[in-house]
């Protein structure tokens, strides 16, 4: 299990991040509702596998700060992985995003081509497809009144939401889903995961990337769980189809965390892509879901 060990400051506010290993970069971008937890069955194999590993807490999200007024939108996100790495020193890196992370990194690939080797995003929202509809839902009746929320409604609420994000149920119980409530065990957790989170689960973000997606030229696998509850199967296959070159895995009897449903599965995926080759990969007709 890997644990936040370090913070750094980086525009202002702190973040909470972990670095192991050595040898070629990767960086591991988690969702919503989340945070690093969510690697914890990936990173040590990954690690061992001779990669030098950062894995962090997204700014309001976690063991990072969380800044009262600060925007923690994805493009907000994306601008403060690149002042991240540059505060660690690493000029150039391979990407493994999810969900919301799968955003952060997909701007910043278009952003800043240069310092991305490779790319894969997970279950990632895109296009028009977030919020789901039990979202969408919460956003509504919730948002503008979440202060007003016992802490027991608070996690009643999370706790439904949490059980949708994985195929097998008996799974988002007990230690885990205890883990994943953590951050939100009072009430200024409270404030923030609707702050921070839920108030920019917001599909402008992915949309104004959609034109631009055809000029992405690096390595590219999209993972994704076939039983994701709150992103389509269908929205992976638009990807795919949309990123020059890119390869679509999609994992059967896996949700939307998929690393929960299938770890050892998504640790193969993970080596077996951060092997492939750079640049002279970077060509090709789309690839095929396999």
């Amino acid at each position: 299990m890997t644990t936040l060990t370090d913070h750094l400051i980086v525009d202002g506010a702190r973040v909470a991040y972990r670095e192991g290993g050595s040898g070629e970069p990767v960086v591991f971008i988690h969702g919503t509702p989340s945070h690093s937890y969510e690697w914890r069955e990936v990173v040590p194999h990954v690690e061992a596998a001779g990669h030098r590993t950062l894995t962090y807490d997204l700014l309001g999200y976690g063991l990072s700060e969380r800044p009262a007024h600060r925007d923690t939108s994805v493009a907000a996100q994306s601008d403060l992985l690149g002042q991240l790495l540059d505060a660690l020193g690493l000029d150039r890196v391979s990407l493994v995003a999810h969900d919301i992370g799968g955003a952060v990194a997909l701007r910043f690939a278009l952003a800043y081509p240069g310092r991305v080797r490779r790319l894969m995003v997970m279950d990632s929202v895109s296009y028009d497809s977030w919020p789901s509809a039990t979202w969408r839902r919460i956003i509504d009746e919730d948002l503008d009144d979440h202060a007003a929320m016992p802490q027991e409604a608070f996690d009643d609420l999370l706790t439904r939401q949490l059980t949708m994000t994985v195929a097998d149920k008996s799974l988002m119980t007990g230690d885990v889903l205890r883990a994943y409530l953590a951050p939100h065990a009072s009430r200024l957790g409270r404030a923030s995961f609707f702050e921070h989170q839920v108030r920019h689960y917001d599909s402008r973000y992915t949309e104004e990337i959609t034109d631009r997606l055809g000029g992405l030229t690096l390595p590219v696998r999209i993972l994704w769980g076939a039983e994701d509850e709150w992103q389509p199967v269908r929205y992976a296959e638009r990807l795919r189809d949309d990123i020059p070159g890119a390869e679509l895995v999609v994992i059967p009897g896996a949700g939307h965390f998929l690393m929960e449903d299938a770890p050892g599965r998504v640790v193969r995926e993970v080596i077996d892509f951060l092997a492939s080759g750079g640049e002279e990969d970077t060509e090709g007709s789309p690839g095929p879901a396999r």
